[in-house]
């Protein structure tokens, strides 16, 4: 089995693969204060959770943003499961071709999600990434990375609106009754949602006018969902768009 880690700014998913058969998948909260032997525990005991064992894992790929944590991960995979992670980096091979100005400014994580969408959906293609940053990607009809656009993601909009505004409290992120908040807490809701909303229906309409008429909308990350339910622009919600692109990126570097 081919065990897939994605460490983000916030979480670290985590997803096992048979082949190309995505199977058990975890979330865990990125801490970059946790040492290599707490993070090791963590694997074997989601390992165990799921009825596998550290020795089932043949192979471990992995891709980072968060640098400090990059190098206390490959020592927990080292150590608690004894294989050594393939890390995306510039030197391994990706399939797609980078053409932002400064190759080494893309976050790995993009160019995974880019590798995913080339080999599993095509392209033109936009994917719309709803992490800690609200990130759009553009990929040409031949898998080439062009670059994109980077926005607060809704949790920092949502912990901004608290922490600088007294009287605003925190929301959870869910859909509120109408548009129209009656209360201070629907009004937060309805700006944080609709807000979004309108901020990918302008950005894709402008990423098509660039990238075509043609152009795949692909939706990616925790609530990808929430927003897809309140637009028709992003046909596709791939959740774990990270994890399959980075199983495809490994079968590349066999």
């Amino acid at each position: 089995m081919l065990l897939a880690i994605d460490i983000g700014n916030t979480n670290i998913t985590l997803g096992l693969y048979q082949g190309e058969q995505l199977g058990p998948r975890w979330r865990i909260a990125t801490d970059p204060q946790r040492m290599p032997d707490e993070y090791g525990i963590s694997l074997v005991n989601l390992l165990a959770f799921s009825g596998h064992s550290p020795a089932q894992v043949e192979a471990v790929v992995m891709a980072s943003v968060v640098p400090p944590l990059t190098g206390t991960l490959v020592q927990a995979v080292q150590a608690y499961l004894g294989k050594k992670p393939l890390v995306v980096d510039s030197s391994v091979q990706t399939g797609v071709r980078v053409r932002y100005d400064d190759p080494s400014q893309v976050g790995a994580d993009r160019i995974v999600d880019a590798a995913a969408v080339h080999k599993l959906y095509g392209g033109p293609a936009c994917v719309v990434d709803f992490g800690t940053a609200t990130t759009f990607d553009a990929i040409t009809a031949e898998g080439d990375y062009l670059g994109g656009a980077i926005a607060p993601g809704i949790g920092i909009a949502s912990e901004a609106l608290f922490q600088r505004a007294a009287k605003l409290p925190k929301v959870d992120l869910q859909r509120p009754p109408s548009v129209i908040g009656r209360n201070t807490v629907h009004s937060m809701q309805s700006g944080l949602l609709f807000g979004y909303v309108g901020l990918v229906e302008g950005m894709v309409a402008r990423f098509r006018a660039e990238l075509g008429p043609q152009m795949k909308v692909i939706g990616t990350g925790g609530l990808a969902e929430l927003i897809a339910q309140e637009t028709p622009v992003i046909e596709i919600i791939a959740p774990w768009l990270t994890l399959d692109g980075l199983r495809i990126i490994w079968e590349l570097n066999r």
